[in-house]
């Protein structure tokens, strides 16, 4: 199943520049952050459990083919632990994010034409890919799911293009 999956995920990445052509487009990848450590629940900036840090891994693979041009994470132990398989691979550095604050008028200049990953929250993550389609599509994130996979593209007309990937 996860073979079929990468397969997918392989040929959209291959096409998307093909769909593209000849225009400024910006690629926003949004995921949520991997399992965390639930045993304490007043810890409100718990980090990853074991299964947690291999799925963080597993994104390196998922993302081999793909090449970033910045890498967001929220300031919490659980985002940043997600991220950091990617960033440690790719050599560069994780910039924090408001998510209140994310997908501004200064965000999106500054992020033009660019590949853009966002590591985010159950709640956070469909919030930004709703913002960026301009439109309630996505719902919050079940607490259980961990391999979600939003991929956006916005062209230089502002028209957006969205799939939803299952990685579990």
């Amino acid at each position: 199943m996860k073979t079929k999956i990468m397969k997918k995920l392989f040929i959209i990445i291959l096409l998307a520049p093909l769909v593209s052509f000849g225009q400024d487009i910006t690629t926003y990848y949004l995921i949520r952050h991997a399992e965390k450590n639930i045993t304490d629940l007043t810890n409100k900036n718990p980090h990853l459990t074991e299964k947690g840090k291999q799925r963080a891994i597993s994104w390196v693979s998922i993302f081999k083919n793909i090449q970033f041009d910045k890498i967001y994470s929220t300031n919490l132990h659980r985002t940043i632990e997600t991220a950091r398989p990617i960033v440690l691979e790719r050599g560069i550095s994780i910039e924090k994010y408001d998510p209140k604050q994310l997908y501004n008028d200064a965000f999106k200049k500054r992020n033009i034409g660019k590949t853009i990953l966002v590591v985010g929250h159950s709640n956070t993550t469909p919030i930004l890919a709703n913002k960026i389609l301009e439109k309630d599509y996505y719902s919050e994130i079940d607490e259980s799911i961990h391999g979600n996979l939003y991929i956006l593209q916005v062209f230089n007309d502002n028209n957006v293009t969205s799939q939803l990937i299952s990685i579990e």
